[in-house]
């Protein structure tokens, strides 16, 4: 669904906010001043209709955050629906859609006086202060000056960017030296733009997603086109989505865990696939010098060479355990590791079983 979302275009998928609290919340786990005293951007979010702005206006000050950025773009299908932030026209029965703003905020008070702090505040200080909202000449489009200024600003920028410019959104993000949480792909492993900062360690997957679907809202006008789906009472659009994770450059802890394994004889014997089990040996490429390893828990724990496995390996990826080597895979890949320049047979570059293009494949080993 987000591969075809990408080439359609449609990039309006809303991220669930009990899937954000649990991705934030487990870098709290690993260090409970990762926000404290820091600018958090949401750059592709329309301010308070998102739920990473809700719960980070929300948690302003259990987070310990300096300042609030939200900023959205033109036409967006869902701002002020749920909160009358700014009052628009309507036209022949037609709710005109806002301009892009920007909202600020550096304090969250107990305005309710119910003893607590909570988006209800936030809803009334927006209402109250109509300086923390500036409009946006360009668009709210991330790459525009007004934007580009903001990320400046941040320390951490907490988003889900539009699919179809996650590239390039990365790109932005790197080169401007900014920490980032953010809701991708897991495809994006195979970009050529992203693998190599995967290697070079200077991007990694996020704590809490790593198998399995979550449910996305999506724009009244979108087909309900996904596997699962469902309309809620207020006639709200969500699909279920596969294939996506957290990406980050921000240290959880996690990713530091070692995988536990069998050896090679003891997975030849009893692991539970059976493209492994009561075989002689692992399957080697035909244009590599590497064993093919179908599956991650079946990685033999005394194999001292290059192995290739499936790319949702990253789940589980350990720096400490294992060496990336490279990639094989036709969307992107490091020519040297599969043979490129030595065989134009290879211009597919997809690690060959017998002759066959298997999925793609990361080449990593042990680190012993």
């Amino acid at each position: 669904m987000l591969v075809s979302a990408k080439v359609a275009k449609q990039d309006e998928f809303y991220t669930q906010y009990v899937d954000i609290q649990k991705e934030v919340e487990a870098y709290l786990e690993y260090d409970p001043d990762t926000f404290r005293g820091k600018v958090v951007y949401c750059n592709c979010d329309d301010p308070f209709e998102s739920n990473f702005f809700k719960y980070f206006a929300a948690n302003f000050n259990k987070l310990g955050l300096k300042k609030l950025i939200t900023t959205s773009y033109d036409g967006s299908p869902i701002a002020n629906r749920q909160l009358k932030l700014m009052e628009f026209e309507e036209g022949n029965g037609q709710r005109k859609r806002p301009k892009a703003v920007a909202v600020v905020i550096e304090e969250v008070m107990d305005i309710t006086g119910d003893g607590a702090v909570g988006v209800e505040d936030v809803k009334l200080f927006l209402q109250r202060n109509s300086h923390t909202r500036t409009s946006l000449m360009g668009g709210g489009d991330f790459r525009s000056p007004e934007c580009v200024n903001y990320l400046e600003e941040c320390d951490i920028v907490v988003t889900n960017p539009p699919f179809s410019l996650f590239r390039e959104f990365i790109a932005q993000l790197i080169e401007s030296d900014k920490k980032f949480i953010v809701i991708g792909n897991v495809q994006a492993i195979t970009y050529r733009e992203i693998f190599p900062l995967i290697r070079a360690d200077k991007i990694w997957l996020g704590a809490t997603i790593s198998s399995g679907d979550r449910e996305f809202r999506v724009p009244d006008y979108y087909p309900l086109q996904a596997a699962g789906w469902r309309i809620d009472s207020e006639g709200n659009k969500f699909i279920r989505v596969k294939g996506v994770r957290w990406w980050t450059n921000l240290e959880h802890g996690r990713r530091h865990l070692a995988l536990p394994l069998m050896t090679m004889e003891e997975n030849l014997k009893f692991s539970k696939h059976k493209e492994v089990k009561g075989k002689a040996n692992y399957d080697r490429y035909d244009n590599y010098g590497a064993i093919d390893v179908p599956y991650t828990d079946a990685i033999p724990s005394d194999f001292p060479g290059i192995m290739g496995v499936p790319i949702t390996f990253l789940d589980k990826y350990c720096p400490d355990q294992f060496e990336i080597i490279g990639l094989g895979a036709s969307a992107g890949y490091n020519p040297h590791i599969v043979g490129l320049e030595k065989d134009e047979r290879f211009r597919d570059a997809r690690p060959l079983l017998d002759g066959k293009n298997t999925y793609a494949r990361v080449f990593i080993r042990h680190r012993f």
